[in-house]
């Protein structure tokens, strides 16, 4: 019997998802989920929620009188047929990313004087200038990111969406505009609206459950 249970552990242990029979974090992520392994720049990082209860918010997500603009509350829903998801969507996003499913990549939108101070574990950064027209970006820069970096395929002068990665895009929250920004041109390029995927809360809303960030 007690070996029995021993396997089962080990089982559970094996996966990315580690569940609360294994690992006893007092807070964990859900009742489910302890806490997730990823891989981020070759290397695994564990993303958990910050076990001190004196924790508190990283003061640079504590403002609530950012100037709109530029600094709007953005809407639930983008698009027709782009998927808004919350946390558990973007970890398991993460999780089968890390685990070298090629079809999916999430997006930190944000540029690098933002990521310098801590993105999401997992997540790749492709600042929102370099897919936004008249902000640094031109028609033949997007084309290139499409075909090299999103699976893109440019066949007799048309885009083959056909094998595109599903895209998880996020920036700094509810009020911030680039990742949107990108998922409206990509949209105009053609791209897919059910291969894009929105993270609303982005790091606002990662900071505020205390989930790990790496610099």
């Amino acid at each position: 019997m007690h070996s029995k249970r021993y396997l089962l552990m080990l089982v559970f242990l094996a996966g990315n998802f580690l569940p609360l029979q294994g690992i006893a974090h007092e807070t964990a992520i859900s009742t489910e989920i302890d806490s997730v392994v990823v891989v981020h720049n070759g290397k695994k990082v564990t993303i958990m929620r910050n076990q001190d209860p004196e924790n508190t918010v990283d003061p640079t997500y504590a403002k609530t009188s950012r100037k709109c603009p530029p600094f709007c509350i953005q809407p639930a829903k983008l698009a027709e047929g782009v998927e808004t998801i919350g946390e558990l969507e973007i970890l398991d996003y993460l999780e089968r990313s890390s685990d070298g499913d090629q079809t999916i990549l999430v997006i930190d939108s944000r540029t690098p004087d933002w990521v310098k101070n801590g993105t999401i574990p997992g997540s790749i950064n492709l600042p929102w200038t370099e897919l936004k027209q008249g902000a640094g970006a031109d028609p033949f820069t997007i084309a290139e990111i499409l075909e090299k970096r999103f699976g893109v395929q440019l066949i007799e002068g048309l885009w083959d969406f056909s094998s595109a990665k599903t895209l998880v895009l996020f920036c700094n929250g509810m009020w911030c505009g680039q990742s949107p920004s990108n998922i409206k041109t990509l949209l105009k390029f053609g791209y897919p609206a059910h291969k894009l995927k929105w993270y609303r809360g982005g790091m606002q809303n990662w900071h505020n459950l205390g989930l790990t960030v790496v610099k």
